[in-house]
């Protein structure tokens, strides 16, 4: 699957420190892969939308909001009832968010563990937020770009008010230790049935570099590995959860039940059912 940059490929010729788009769609997408030359707001209007990141997985619904450091993700996008996706995105730059921090001299808890990317539910004020943004969208770009900056201090400080400052430690934090990004992206995602592609992608690497990474790290090949994470996690659950065979082996990422019991009975010795019997 070809990878898409946002908003690169939506203003090819020229963007902005900020830029605003709205987005309409007849079409679902499944784990698009997405390159977010911007970190983006994405204010939800109709649909559902899903992000997977090195380090977060996050799934939406029209009555939240989400917002997304710059990077490369997963993007899903599914319809609304009435068959209709719709998403105001609202993107800005590393230099704007620096520059709104330093101005309002805001404080930060470097201890804090920090996401790429953080959900928030839709109140009054940020219904009202949106329906601004819409109608600031319709005036010349010379306006509407003055405007944005103001726009975005706005939300900006209505969410510090509501959620503290510690949302804003990802757009200061510069992972550059690359085997502890690697592993975090591989850790963060055993159980979201993502192929060798799409993890090499979230990675940044070429799926035969991605390959060669992963058996230094953890010295196996990562079909194996995954499978030892998955079996180990079923065990967890049906040691501890008392959740049925049918129900644990699409959750750890098997198309179908034989298999899973095929493969948990070759490294535990007994099938899923005799553990339950115990």
């Amino acid at each position: 699957m070809k990878s898409i940059q946002l908003p690169h490929d939506i203003f090819p010729d020229h963007f902005e420190h900020i830029n605003l788009f709205d987005y309409n769609s007849s079409h679902e997408i499944l784990k698009q892969q997405v390159i977010l030359n911007q970190n983006t707001f994405s204010f939800l209007v109709e649909g559902t939308k899903e992000v997977i990141f090195d380090n977060s997985c996050k799934t939406i619904d029209q009555s939240q909001f989400i917002l997304m450091k710059a990077g490369h993700c997963l993007m899903t996008e599914k319809l609304s009832t009435v068959e209709n996706y719709r998403s105001i995105l609202l993107f800005f730059s590393n230099d704007r968010m620096i520059e709104f921090i330093n101005k309002y001299n805001i404080s930060l808890n470097h201890h804090s563990q920090p996401s790429s990317a953080y959900t928030f539910v839709y109140d009054d004020f940020t219904s009202r937020f949106i329906e601004s943004l819409s109608e600031i969208n319709k005036l010349p770009r010379a306006t509407k770009n003055r405007l944005l900056n103001l726009k975005l201090e706005e939300i900006m400080l209505y969410l510090l008010d509501l959620y503290g400052s510690d949302f804003l430690l990802s757009f200061l934090s510069n992972n550059n230790n690359q085997t502890q990004k690697f592993t975090q992206t591989i850790e963060s995602n055993i159980l979201n049935k993502l192929t060798l592609n799409e993890l090499a992608f979230l990675c940044n690497m070429s799926l035969s570099t991605f390959k060669r990474e992963f058996e230094k790290q953890y010295t196996e090949s990562p079909s194996k590995w995954f499978q030892n994470k998955r079996l180990e996690y079923a065990h967890t659950l049906l040691t501890h959860k008392n959740k049925t065979v049918s129900e644990i082996y699409l959750e750890v990422g098997y198309e179908n039940i034989s298999s899973f019991i095929q493969a948990y009975k070759s490294k535990y010795g007994i099938t899923p059912k005799q553990h339950t019997k115990r």
